[in-house]
């Protein structure tokens, strides 16, 4: 438009000379478009800018919601969760035993600083099952202090989780079929307690763990179930992946055969050392009465 605008100045158009006369017209024509054009980019810039301006406070808003979220979820990292461990437990652990309960305490932060992370009952059974076959041949007071320190260092409950592991295990002693476990809303406690588990598994807003997975074998076990299949139909019933399951609880039992081998090849080497030191002790002795004996006769 301003190119026909400035050829009708100069008497111009495309199709040749055009009068005098019509010019002022034609100029008037374009002088108005201009102005109408003029009009619509200014009513357009306006309109932008506060679009900009919209778009500029939203995003302001969504830093802030951001930044508070932020600063209301600040859980403490993996460092200063072994650091409260090794603060609340200050005795050496022997290696075997060192390594595996570092690994389990990494592998729980993370599930425990999980967003979506809630605590129930059958994770509590899975968890506690795992540490006590994990610690199991500790000296003394060993495995206790050791869970205080564990279950502290995570800011847990260490007793809660003593005394719902075993609570499941004993309702779950008493039941005679593995049915007596499909999750319902009008059954036994732990039929109530699966049932709300699962229709948080339906509506995508349930943490699935590996503990759990172990949880519910747990369970199974207690009521005496044989039949694979069970934990097949459990696990569907309780809204998760039977993949996953099966995978974390291969996983599980391949640890505890690798621990297993590891305290029967602690124990022959340590049963081995005893020999040997009771065998240097009496030569010590045989030694000690052979010279007593030859210093008596000389």
């Amino acid at each position: 438009m301003v190119l026909l605008c400035e050829r009708a100045v100069a008497g111009r158009s495309a199709f040749g000379t055009i009068p005098v006369t019509h010019q002022p017209l034609i100029h008037s024509r374009c002088a108005s478009g201009v102005t109408a054009c003029g009009g619509l980019a200014s009513v357009v810039s306006r309109r932008s800018q506060q679009a900009l301006i919209v778009r500029r406070s939203s995003q302001r808003a969504a830093r802030s919601v951001n930044c508070t979220r932020a600063e209301a979820w600040n859980p403490p990292t993996v460092s200063d969760t072994k650091r409260a461990f090794y603060e609340s437990f200050k005795k050496p652990i022997p290696p075997i035993y060192n390594t595996v309960i570092l690994e389990l305490l990494v592998q729980q932060h993370l599930l425990r600083w999980n967003f979506t992370y809630q605590y129930d009952e059958v994770f509590a059974l899975g968890f506690v099952s795992v540490f006590d076959q994990i610690t199991e041949g500790l000296p003394g007071n060993g495995p206790s202090d050791i869970f205080n320190a564990y279950m502290t260092a995570l800011q847990e409950d260490p007793e809660q989780y003593r005394k719902d592991a075993k609570r499941m295990e004993e309702m779950a002693s008493q039941l005679s079929d593995p049915s007596e476990l499909t999750p319902t809303t009008d059954g036994n406690e732990i039929q109530k307690l699966l049932g709300s588990i699962a229709e948080r598994a339906k509506e995508d807003k349930f943490l699935y763990t590996k503990f759990f997975a172990i949880g519910l074998f747990r369970l199974l076990e207690l009521t005496g179930a044989k039949d694979p299949k069970a934990l097949e139909t459990l696990v569907k019933s309780m809204n998760v992946k039977t993949e996953s399951v099966n995978r974390d609880l291969t996983a599980y039992k391949g640890i505890l055969s690798k621990l297993n081998a590891a305290k029967e090849l602690m124990a022959e080497l340590m049963a081995r050392e005893k020999r040997k030191q009771e065998e240097r002790k009496a030569e010590k002795e045989a030694a000690s009465k052979a010279k007593e004996t030859a210093e008596a006769k000389a």
